[in-house]
């Protein structure tokens, strides 16, 4: 990895100079990884520093790295897509999470859980639905944290990968629609 030069990096540094951060620049494209603790506070950072101004919370997406060939500081991670737009600029904030519970499955992981930005953003409730929904990470203190996509008492979360791709059984209650039949 190259030098990461972005000037957000030395911003968020500056200011949280107790914290320990990782950084990277790709193709011009900069991400901040943070750790979950740490979450909110440099997130809101982001918002209200005029030198940051990252006023537009563009997506929120969920990662599953299971067995990604480079090594990972977590299992999942939940990327965030900040924009300035007043300087025009696009900054990603990266969380890692390591499950302490077996993923095959819809349990409650108390690791898999970061802190919602919806106070920050409330464009962000429905994009960390969907990650809730498909990844099963939750979001403390999310005004409505239910399922986005899938009915209530869906028994899994489909995009992890460790999630059979032909399912578990739910094509099989399905009734076969052809043209004589609508």
């Amino acid at each position: 990895m190259g030098t990461v030069n972005h000037p957000t990096f030395q911003r968020v540094k500056s200011q949280f100079s107790n914290v320990k951060f990782r950084a990277s620049e790709f193709r011009g494209q900069a991400t901040l990884v943070v750790e979950p603790e740490d979450l909110h506070r440099v997130m809101k950072f982001l918002r209200d520093d005029e030198s940051c101004s990252y006023n537009f919370l563009s997506d929120v997406i969920g990662i599953d790295y299971l067995n990604y060939p480079a090594k990972t500081l977590g299992r999942f991670a939940v990327v965030y897509n900040l924009c300035s737009t007043t300087r025009n600029d696009r900054f990603f904030v990266k969380v890692f999470l390591d499950p302490s519970l077996p993923t095959d499955g819809i349990e409650n992981d108390p690791a898999l859980a970061v802190e919602s930005v919806c106070d920050l953003w409330p464009g962000a409730e429905w994009t960390e639905r969907e990650v809730f929904d498909m990844f099963g990470i939750r979001f403390n203190n999310h005004p409505d944290l239910r399922r986005i996509l899938l009915w209530e008492d869906y028994p899994a979360h489909p995009l992890r990968k460790d999630y059979p791709l032909r399912g578990r059984g739910e094509r099989e209650s399905y009734r076969v629609v052809d043209r004589t039949s609508s």
